[in-house]
């Protein structure tokens, strides 16, 4: 049995969370993205009744209100994962249409107006929704598997006849075994000319089988495939699909923890050109005019001071076409909370 990591979810929350963005992803309506933690949701209703919006807004704001004051007489109406409850509303022929879900994780405290659900903190914290190829062969199998969270998208399997051994000894056992070896070679590149086909924007290229056969074949991809590969144990073709679904989960795990790191250091590397930015009020006069390429924001900010600040400065990020990366990971969280939970990288210097 796995154990989890603290900043894995369980296969079974992470296929019903895909399932649930899957169909988010298909709505194209302005939309307003309401995350905030169990028993929030009194300081939630009161962040929904400031500012000013257009009439439609406040109709959709006013009806995700009134489900706010349903759920928390019933929190487990949106799921039995409910550390965070997540509210999406959007007009579809003049109606209103909205959808919920809670999750066991800590999700940022977002309130979010945009022309679609705001879904990052799923991908950035829970790792949904991103493209995966996942790699199962032996030296006369293969079988390649486009994962789109937790859909496959596409599948294809490869096979050979390959002779196990020559009874013979001597010489024709030497090019027996050659032959053998070459037609394995052929085998894995043909394998591999597959890959590059299925492969367009994955994350991730998972690579796992019985024997040698997957570090025979990793020789076999070009320099673009082999930094997306990682090694992934216990995995074969009887593997079931709760097991495929943890091992994926676990390496985009471990990959989201890389890139969080790359881009602190990448900030560290820009600080001495004057490329980013640390105060908050720095940071917002920086996104009013859209000189902000990337916004660091500790998934913990809705406990800092300037909490409603940094709500506005996600909605500009938003609309300002920034990146917005939330990062969980304690150390960084501490490192963040020391700057108001917020770090800038700009796109020019700014006076």
């Amino acid at each position: 049995m796995s154990t989890l990591d603290s900043s894995e979810i369980s296969s079974s929350e992470w296929l019903s969370l895909n399932r649930f963005l899957h169909d988010l992803k298909q709505v194209n309506h302005r939309c307003v993205s309401v995350y905030y933690p169990y028993g929030k949701g009194d300081e939630t209703i009161s962040l929904l009744h400031e500012g000013k919006r257009n009439e439609a807004i406040e109709k959709i704001e006013l009806k995700i209100q009134n489900r706010i004051l349903q759920l928390r007489k019933n929190p487990k109406s949106v799921g039995k994962f409910a550390k965070t409850l997540c509210i999406f509303g959007w007009m579809h022929n003049g109606k209103i249409v909205l959808k919920e879900i809670g999750t066991s994780k800590k999700l940022p405290y977002v309130y979010m107006v945009h022309k679609k659900p705001y879904l990052k903190p799923f991908g950035d914290i829970l790792k949904t929704n991103h493209d995966v190829l996942l790699v199962t062969l032996d030296q006369k199998t293969a079988r390649i598997q486009k994962f789109h969270g937790s859909q496959i998208l596409q599948e294809s399997k490869l096979r050979i006849d390959l002779q196990g051994r020559h009874k013979k000894g001597g010489q024709s056992q030497g090019r027996f075994l050659r032959a053998r070896q070459t037609k394995i070679h052929v085998f894995f590149k043909k394998v591999a000319n597959k890959v590059r086909a299925m492969d367009s924007n994955s994350k991730l290229i998972l690579l796992g089988g019985s024997g040698n056969a997957k570090t025979e074949f990793y020789d076999e991809l070009d320099s673009e495939l082999s930094k997306k590969c990682r090694f992934v144990e216990n995995l074969s073709f009887s593997t079931s699909s709760k097991e495929i679904h943890e091992k994926i989960i676990h390496h985009l795990c471990r990959h989201r923890r890389k890139q969080v790191v790359e881009l602190l250091a990448k900030y560290e590397k820009l600080v001495k050109d004057g490329l980013t930015a640390r105060r908050n009020n720095v940071i917002y006069k920086a996104l009013e005019i859209g000189a902000v390429d990337t916004l660091i924001v500790s998934a913990n900010y809705h406990t800092d001071s300037q909490f409603k600040n940094i709500l506005k400065m996600l909605e500009i990020a938003k609309n300002t076409s920034a990146t917005i990366e939330f990062v969980v990971s304690p150390n960084i969280i501490k490192k963040l909370d020391m700057d108001n939970s917020v770090l800038a990288i700009l796109r020019y210097k700014i006076k």
